[in-house]
């Protein structure tokens, strides 16, 4: 029997998360699984074949150490997925810059390392809208997250100035759409498509986590959507590999659809929501484990 360890945090309370829905998939190809904190300093990660990154949903909070650990579990014989090379270019969201250059749409971002209101104010006029999302390049959960508008925003200047002093951030245009029709989420698993689902903000929010009353729903996407998530996965695995799991969100933007995020580190993959993605992701983790790590 092949162990594999699944990375999570030292507590899920307060969190929804679906993960157990691999434990029995995976049992039946010979593979049992574990959840282990990453925090965990007494853990020998040579006792495991794998480990599965799915749930350390609080490592924004320590983000170095984080990347630290998981360069140990590299250093071990167990194989990370996904890799570290891929978790260290995904961890900061100028990621997107990259993404960007290589063809894929993504909503208009302005991006800075040191907070001057100034330039908050010259985002309204720059991005030609009356609502702005700021955010850290590094973070999770919609932590530390604005929405502002031009009337009210000169009111969290102090707010501001003390999240971003020192902290590089980004400022998008509020996408009216996230709110009128809610954020697409595609899911792919070793490059094969799985599932899509659309989440949709409560009311008078703009965060679509479950953990702050976003509503979810499963979706067959559209053909421009599924050619715009394609063509991003395609890219990510230009730039370094095929990662074992991916999430990339969307947005409609007029006529087109915007990419808001490529996850690649711990994105909830919504096991609930697809009944046959839990047992597709087993068959393709076993699979890419035989096939690319000759762990049979």
């Amino acid at each position: 029997m092949k162990r594999c360890a699944i990375l999570t945090m030292e507590s899920l309370e307060g969190f929804e998360a679906y993960d157990h829905l691999l434990d029995q998939p995976l049992l039946e190809l010979g593979w049992q699984t574990e959840m282990v904190s990453w925090r965990d300093t007494e853990v020998d990660w040579d006792q495991f074949d794998v480990v599965l990154i799915r749930t350390p949903w609080d490592y924004q909070d320590d983000a170095e150490r984080f990347i630290q650990v998981l360069g140990d579990i590299e250093n071990s014989s167990a194989v990370l997925e996904n890799s570290l090379t891929i978790c260290a270019w995904n961890i900061d969201k100028k990621y997107l810059q990259e993404l960007q250059n290589h063809g894929v749409n993504i909503v208009p971002t302005a991006w800075f390392n040191q907070y001057q209101s100034d330039n908050i104010a010259a985002c309204f006029e720059q991005f030609g809208c009356q609502q702005l999302v700021i955010k850290p390049c590094v973070s999770a959960n919609a932590d530390d997250t604005f929405w502002l508008t031009i009337d009210n925003w000169q009111d969290y200047q102090t707010t501001l100035a003390t999240t971003f002093a020192k902290r590089d951030f980004m400022v998008q245009p509020f996408v009216e759409s996230v709110i009128e029709e809610g954020e697409y989420s595609c899911f792919y698993f070793d490059g094969q498509y799985s599932h899509s689902i659309l989440k949709t903000p409560k009311a008078n929010d703009f965060r679509v986590q479950e953990e702050h009353g976003g509503r979810l729903t499963l979706v067959e996407p559209q053909a421009e959507l599924l050619e715009q998530a394609d063509h991003a996965m395609a890219v990510l695995a230009s730039i370094d590999e095929m990662p074992m799991y991916a999430r990339v969100d969307f947005v409609r933007m007029g006529e087109r659809f915007a990419m808001m995020e490529a996850e690649l580190i711990e994105p909830s993959l919504y096991f609930n929501m697809e009944p046959k993605s839990a047992p597709l992701f087993a068959q393709l983790f076993v699979q890419r484990m035989a096939n690319k790590h000759r762990i049979n």
